[in-house]
């Protein structure tokens, strides 16, 4: 099961305003399904994440929803991307204390994030070996998973080209 979004794409020229475009008009249809609400304030929080491909922390989403109005209390921001991780449509990436819009919501998915350690750009990227893998590892010292997420740190193609150079 790939992710149509793959590194690929996350990491090269592609149409950001289509791919940002069909990921949040899915969210809307999905949190509209499940009954939840997706105000104003967690739409434009999912927007902010969609408009790059890479993962935000806190703060920085917070000072964008402020200047678009919408307050400048911590809480503004932390209650949006809680709500937006609880129902699937970002992800917390640990390693950089920060978030990503989910290019898959709605999909049952174990994710594994590619992390540019120059750029910070991100690609989620799913692929079944990576979860086998996991279980297997996991059942082989009777474990069991309740959720994986896998985030791998490197350097992506564009940074990489521009070291060569």
């Amino acid at each position: 099961m790939k992710n149509n979004a793959g590194p690929a794409k996350a990491f090269a020229d592609h149409n950001h305003q289509h791919c940002c475009g069909e990921v949040l008009d899915h969210a809307q249809k999905l949190a509209t399904g499940a009954g939840l609400r997706l105000t104003p304030v967690r739409r434009r929080t999912l927007e902010i994440l969609l408009e790059e491909h890479r993962a935000l922390g806190a703060y920085e989403v917070l000072e964008r929803l402020a200047e678009d109005g919408f307050g400048k209390q911590p809480p503004v921001a932390y209650r949006a991307l809680e709500f937006l991780v609880e129902n699937g449509l970002a992800h917390r990436i640990r390693r950089l204390n920060a978030f990503a819009a989910c290019m898959t919501p709605g999909k049952p998915h174990a994710p594994a994030f590619f992390i540019c350690e120059v750029c910070n750009g991100v690609a989620e990227v799913q692929d079944a070996s990576v979860r086998q893998a996991v279980d297997a590892a996991a059942a082989a010292i009777g474990f069991g998973v309740s959720r994986a997420n896998v985030e791998v740190v490197g350097t992506c193609p564009v940074c990489r080209e521009g070291r060569d150079q």
